[in-house]
This record gives C-alpha cells, sequence and structure tokens, in this order.
C-alpha cells in the first residue's frame, strides 16, 4: 500500500472480514562507529485507538491490552524490536464483528517510546492480516529516516455495512498514543 491508498475490507466472495490483525515489525537500523557498526535497542510501541464520532473513546497499548468492549487486543510489547525475521514484533487483533456500532473509526500509530528518530529505525512495516486464514491483504512500508519519532500507520473505519483501512504514513513526533493526538484528529 502507499500512503493515501485505500482498500476495502470486504472478501471477494461478497462477505465481511470478521478479524484483522494490524502488526508492526522493524529494526535498529546499524550506526557506523568508532570501533564498526553497532546498532542501539529500540522501543516502538503499538496502539489502536477507538474513535466514535471524531471523540476517541478507547485504546489499546502496552499498558492497556484489551478494549473495554473486548474487541480489540494487542498481543504484548515489544521492547527491542526484529533480528531480521520480517515477522511482527507487536500486533493488534481486532476483532470486528464485535467492535460496538458507534465505534466508526479506529487509528493505528506507531512510536518510539526511548524517543529515537526514525533514522535510527529499518525495515519498518505495518500490514494487515486476515486473522482468520493468515493471509496477508496488505502491507505498508513505514518510511525510514525523518527527525519524527511517531506515525499515524493506518486507520480503519467504517464504510456503509463494512470496513474499509487507509494506510495514513504520517509522520509525527511524541512517545505516547497521547503525545499524538493532536496529529490524529485531521486524519479522522
Amino acid at each position: 500500500m502507499t500512503k493515501g491508498q485505500a482498500i476495502s475490507l470486504q472478501k471477494n466472495d461478497g462477505g465481511s472480514l470478521t478479524a484483522v490483525r494490524m502488526g508492526l515489525g522493524w529494526q535498529a537500523a546499524p550506526r557506523r562507529g568508532l570501533f564498526g557498526s553497532r546498532t542501539r535497542e529500540i522501543d516502538l510501541d503499538a496502539s489502536a485507538v477507538l474513535f466514535a464520532d471524531k471523540q476517541p473513546v478507547d485504546v489499546v497499548f502496552f499498558r492497556h491490552l484489551v478494549s473495554d468492549d473486548g474487541s480489540v487486543r494487542h498481543t504484548g510489547d515489544n521492547l527491542v524490536g526484529g533480528v531480521g525475521q520480517g515477522g511482527d514484533d507487536e500486533a493488534i487483533l481486532v476483532d470486528l464483528s464485535r467492535v460496538p456500532v458507534h465505534i466508526d473509526q479506529i487509528v493505528f500509530t506507531v512510536n518510539s517510546f526511548t524517543g529515537q528518530t526514525f533514522q535510527e529505525v529499518q525495515n519498518a512495516f505495518c500490514r494487515l492480516v486476515d486473522e482468520t486464514n493468515g493471509q496477508e491483504l496488505a502491507r505498508y512500508t513505514l518510511a525510514g529516516g525523518g527527525q519524527y519519532t511517531a506515525q499515524i500507520m493506518a486507520k480503519v473505519h467504517r464504510s456503509g455495512p463494512g470496513w474499509t483501512m487507509t494506510a495514513l504514513g504520517n509522520p509525527a513526533n511524541g512517545r505516547t498514543f497521547q503525545d499524538l493526538m493532536p496529529a490524529i484528529l485531521p486524519v479522522l
């Protein structure tokens, strides 16, 4: 996916997806030092903010792993990122069939909790997976580099009877999802 691209979460057979996983993966970029290459551990955090009529009503992140209604679940905090395996370092599972009707958007963010900029991150991506069969539906490569510490990754929003995912990729600065709220509100 590219920035701004939207995909419907309707299945080819006309049905709707019922459960999706937003995965996040990354590695620390090697840095050249006096004694050769080295890497520094980087703690990126995935969050999902649930909105009803442009008002935040719940959030799922490393300190609140399950939404109050149980429809969104974070699999746990990864403090250092991947080792090149290409898998998800953090994931947020969304049971779309259980999301309350008043929730109309779920915004996914990533932030550097330890404060490093994205210049120190490589191979970062987010992806949307059909959780019922493991099929990757979309992958969005998070642009490396830049003097920012966060990114508004994507949103899943109601579209008629189903859901649509939009890749956002908006750079921002902040160590937590709370810091990112001013950057999230314009994309709703």
